[in-house]
């Protein structure tokens, strides 16, 4: 730290007590009060120096007794005037960053001009502030900070602004060409030559850490109002907005113990004190900072970490923030929601109620500030995609991420048995249909919440189902969900017939493939006439033969199951046509079934065809019966 050393006589003060005593030798004639310090001095030292003190011992001198003088406004206190009077006695003290804005504060009150002698203190401490401490860093960010205790002076004389100015332009400079001694954090530096430079200024010097963040940690021991001012100045620099993202959020961690729970010991530890000797704020510190905070970040996405939103977030909740704060945060998650992980959707509930275990309302509504801002930017519309172009389209990416993140969430959240079911619905349904390629995850979700809520009615329970689409279910789910007890039986009926389309879809295709393969395998095995790519190619269709078999073998296990349940459901119609029609109403399909119709159609053409032949054979026996006779 730079610093410059005044007068030239030995130190003649000594304290006693609450008192402070020059020792010169002669009797004090005048008693100064700065708070509850005493000062015994002489009275020429002091009004050869000031204006003030010499109109305030004009109007003591008159009446008897011992001189007193009463401060109580001082900028400083008694440690500052105890400078001020060692300057006036000529003793020596020596100017610092930390104290050179309460010296100059103190002499500009105590009217210390160069009216009452050459270099007086206020052209002393003027000169040291600008030619020495604003021209480097780490003394420009310890003036700033001492103007905290004095601001209204400070103001008045300018140094708050020139402090934050120089602060500033230091921060938006390159370090390596502008040669601050930011990573030597106010260390001295050296020359190429190795010799330390006055000030630690050089023009050749190196620095080693040239990064845009070297002065997040410095700049957050500032208090909330100047570190506003300074990152205001920082951008009207130009600096970017990412740069200044990253250093609100480095303040943020340092005052709201909520965003760095994982901290380690020797983390913290590297973290400057707190500009109030307080320690950390206080919880209605913490919110007042979080909402000032809010109105600083940057609306741009991507610039903030999700991470560090959904903290924000979920400290606010904690703290009871205002609501504007709140919307705020959610809406700012909202613009990124597709950069998020599951850990960050999963926030406790901090109501007093505590309905549910998890927060499911603040993640809907950031759902919905995603999906209008999706559909702001140009997302898609159902009516516009098709089959084909769901997994093709870049645009779709972030909302299936969305999607898939979402049916990840509920799948965690159901097993709440506190969760209503119109919240789960209201989540599931909130996610648009073509941003899910697949169902997979919502049947999961679907199956979790049945298994920890048994006591759903049978309505409730086909209600839930219908969230998903049994089509857009791979032949895995579909596999899983036709031996679901808990599914209703409208749905398990729906999977198998799907599952069946699924199956005949593959097996044609593969037949396809298998064809195609086999004429360009050989049509290459002829060209290259090469044994080699005939044994592979018959290795191949072994494969796919195998493949085949153990289709056909699915196939007719479930033509075998759904033959079993046509024979329940003629078993349930033997009680009674009522009864029957009752049934086939709720499971909502005919007696005879489309996929059986068939067989039965086929079965009674032949039987026709069985009953003609016998008739003719049996008028043929009676025509030939009749000509024996006549003959």
């Amino acid at each position: 730290m730079a610093s410059l050393k005044l007068g030239s006589k030995a130190d003649a003060f000594q304290r006693k007590g609450q008192a402070w005593f020059c020792t010169t030798g002669l009797p004090s004639d005048i008693i100064v009060e700065v708070g509850e310090m005493s000062f015994h001095l002489h009275k020429f030292p002091l009004l050869s120096r000031s204006g003030m003190m010499e109109k305030l011992i004009a109007e003591a001198s008159g009446g008897e007794g011992a001189c007193v003088i009463n401060l109580p406004d001082i900028p400083g206190g008694d440690k500052t005037f105890e400078l001020v009077a060692k300057f006036c006695y000529g003793v020596k003290l020596e100017l610092l960053a930390t104290n050179v804005v309460y010296l100059r504060c103190a002499s500009e009150h105590l009217e210390m001009t160069e009216e009452y002698g050459d270099g007086n203190l206020i052209s002393q401490t003027e000169s040291f502030l600008n030619q020495v401490v604003l021209r480097n860093w780490k003394d420009s960010l310890k003036a700033l900070q001492s103007c905290e205790d004095v601001l209204p002076l400070a103001e008045d004389l300018n140094i708050t602004k020139r402090c934050i100015e120089s602060l500033a332009v230091k921060a938006s400079s390159d370090p390596n060409l502008s040669g601050w001694p930011i990573s030597e954090y106010g260390g001295p530096m050296q020359s190429p030559g190795g010799s330390v430079l006055w000030n630690g200024i050089s023009t050749g010097a190196r620095i080693k850490n040239s990064s845009s963040d070297w002065w997040y940690e410095d700049i957050s021991c500032l208090s909330l109002p100047l570190y506003k001012r300074l990152i205001s100045a920082m951008e009207s620099r130009g600096i970017k907005q990412d740069v200044l993202a990253g250093s609100l959020t480095s303040y943020a961690k340092k005052y709201l113990p909520g965003l760095n729970r994982r901290q380690t010991a020797s983390e913290s530890k590297n973290h400057l004190e707190p500009a109030h000797s307080g320690g950390l704020p206080s919880e209605e510190d913490q919110k007042l900072l979080l909402e000032e905070l809010d109105n600083l970040l940057p609306n741009h996405k991507g610039l903030i970490p999700t991470k560090i939103l959904f903290s924000l977030l979920r400290t606010a909740l904690i703290l009871r923030a205002s609501p504007s704060c709140i919307s705020n945060l959610e809406r700012r998650i909202g613009m990124q929601l597709d950069q998020a992980s599951l850990e960050d959707l999963l926030m406790p509930n901090f109501s007093y109620t505590m309905e549910t275990l998890y927060n499911v309302e603040c993640v809907e509504r950031i759902l919905e500030h995603f999906l209008a801002m999706d559909q702001v930017t140009g997302g898609m519309s159902p009516t516009s995609i098709d089959n084909g172009q769901l997994m093709g389209s870049p645009s779709l990416t972030p909302i299936t991420m969305v999607a898939k993140l979402i049916d990840g969430y509920l799948a965690e959240v159901a097993p709440d048995v506190n969760l209503k079911l119109p919240k789960f619905q209201s989540l599931a349904a909130a996610v648009p249909d073509y941003a899910r390629p697949l169902d997979d995850g919502l049947y999961r979700a679907i199956d979790i919440y049945l298994k920890a809520h048994p006591w759903l009615a049978d309505a409730d329970r086909e209600q839930l189902c219908r969230l998903m689409d049994c089509q857009k279910l791979s032949l895995e789910a579909c596999t899983h969900a036709a031996q679901n007890e808990r599914l209703p039986l409208r749905i398990i009926v729906q999977v198998l017939f799907f599952e069946q389309l699924q199956l005949r879809t593959s097996i044609s295709s593969c037949f396809q493939s298998d064809n195609i393969d086999g004429s360009r395998q050989l049509r290459s095995g002829l060209v290259a006439s090469s044994d080699a790519g005939w044994n592979t190619a018959v290795r191949e269709n072994q494969v796919l033969k195998v493949g085949m078999d153990s289709m056909r073998r699915r196939v007719s296990e479930l033509e075998k199951e759904c033959s079993n349940m046509k024979q329940e459901i003629q078993k349930l119609g033997r009680a009674g046509t009522s009864t029957w029609g009752n049934m086939s109403k709720k499971f909502g399909f005919n007696l005879k079934s489309q996929m059986c119709s068939a067989q039965e159609g086929s079965v009674s053409n032949h039987n026709l065809e069985t009953g003609k032949g016998e008739k003719t054979k049996e008028k043929h026996g009676k025509h030939k019966n009749k000509q024996l006779s006549l003959k």
